[in-house]
């Protein structure tokens, strides 16, 4: 193989991949990048086996073939190398690197080791703007679990419903709900588990162009495209929670709060809530809001805040941590909180977004 691209290019590319080579030994190969020509093409490849990842570099193409690299060394081989163009050629168990004044031989493994990512694409199942796809699911992940103790939890739902999807997220202790709808009809029904892992890397996509979502039921896969960049992982095979029995039907209380503010006040209070399991109280009555917190080797922190009031004065207490991270994600000013009593889920939504809900379980005082 003999091949050329700018550096630049090539820097982009290795970055992305390098997201999915594995940090563990399992496999010697795969902490290799696999680099090949198809059809007039240069492809860039990495897998732990959990995602793959799959990007086309721009280049130019004197022989075809294809190499297995050491990924994390040739990343930052390639960090070092002046912009411009930069030349690849495989020799007999090796790959010499050239780029500016410098010239670097690399051992390689046979690309016939390397794990094929995908057979097919799939069903297609959904197809969303870039950003509108981002956004939404920047809204739910962040409610997913890291831990994978509870495989289904470490997941997003994704169920049909006419004319869109419901998204679902949770950790046991909150969760997070949107529907989207799509003008994609396919025969796809019932609902899918996508790892957390792989939608994050999506997040890494541009907004600019449109996002496709595949489903191979044969082969248990997930593929996510954007133009020439594939990610593709295995779906969850688990059964998620009935979330819908949680999802409260009524409020006693309902207020309506500046997110900026709010964020200010638990900020505020979270600093004395880390002596005490990061938990704050929310005082509501007719007139502010309160946001406290106590530590009895610190002291206590009070902060009132704004809001409007339809119903019952309340209070409750939520983990400050938890609010953070619902509020870090929140993209509208106006946040609206319902509560039916201390012992209730708490539920967050989005002034005009309608299909948007975040729960989170108080914490008993």
């Amino acid at each position: 193989m003999k091949i050329s691209f700018l550096s630049e290019n090539l820097q982009k590319a290795l970055a992305l991949t390098n997201h999915a080579v594995s940090t563990k030994n399992q496999l010697p190969i795969l902490s290799h990048v696999l680099l090949e020509t198809r059809e007039g093409k240069i492809y860039l490849s990495a897998t732990d086996l959990e995602i793959g990842i799959e990007t086309v570099i721009q280049g130019v193409i004197e022989e075809a073939g294809s190499a297995t690299i050491p990924a994390k060394l040739f990343l930052e081989l390639v960090n070092t190398l002046p912009a411009g163009k930069v030349s690849l050629v495989t020799q007999e168990g090796s790959v010499q690197i050239v780029g500016g004044k410098t010239k670097t031989t690399l051992q390689t493994v046979p690309p016939e080791e390397f794990p094929k990512l995908y057979e097919r694409k799939g069903e297609k199942i959904l197809s969303l703007p870039g950003k509108s796809l981002q956004n939404v699911l920047k809204r739910i992940l962040f409610t997913a679990s890291i831990e994978s103790t509870r495989p289904a939890l470490s997941g997003i739902l994704f169920k049909r419903i006419e004319l869109g999807f419901i998204l679902v997220a949770t950790d046991g202790y909150r969760l997070s709900l949107e529907k989207i709808t799509t003008e994609e009809q396919a025969g796809f029904e019932g609902s899918i588990i996508i790892p957390a892992k792989l939608i994050k890397e999506v997040l890494s996509l541009r907004e600019d162009a449109p996002i496709d979502v595949y489903v191979d039921g044969q082969q248990n896969q997930i593929l996510v495209a954007q133009e020439e960049t594939v990610f593709i992982g295995r779906l969850i095979d688990a059964e998620f929670p009935n979330y819908e029995k949680i999802l409260p039907t009524d409020a006693s209380t309902e207020i309506t709060v500046d997110k900026d503010v709010l964020q200010r006040a638990v900020k505020t209070c979270a600093i004395f809530a880390r002596e005490t399991a990061n938990i704050i109280t929310l005082s509501i009555q007719k007139e502010k809001m309160s946001v406290s917190s106590k530590a009895p080797s610190l002291g206590e922190n009070v902060v009132d805040v704004d809001m409007t009031l339809k119903g019952e004065e309340n209070d409750i207490a939520f983990n400050a941590r938890y609010l953070l991270d619902f509020l870090a994600v929140a993209d509208t000013q106006d946040i609206r909180f319902e509560m039916t009593g201390p012992l209730n889920s708490g539920v967050f939504r989005l002034a005009g977004n309608a299909s948007y809900l975040h729960l989170i379980m108080p914490i008993r005082v």
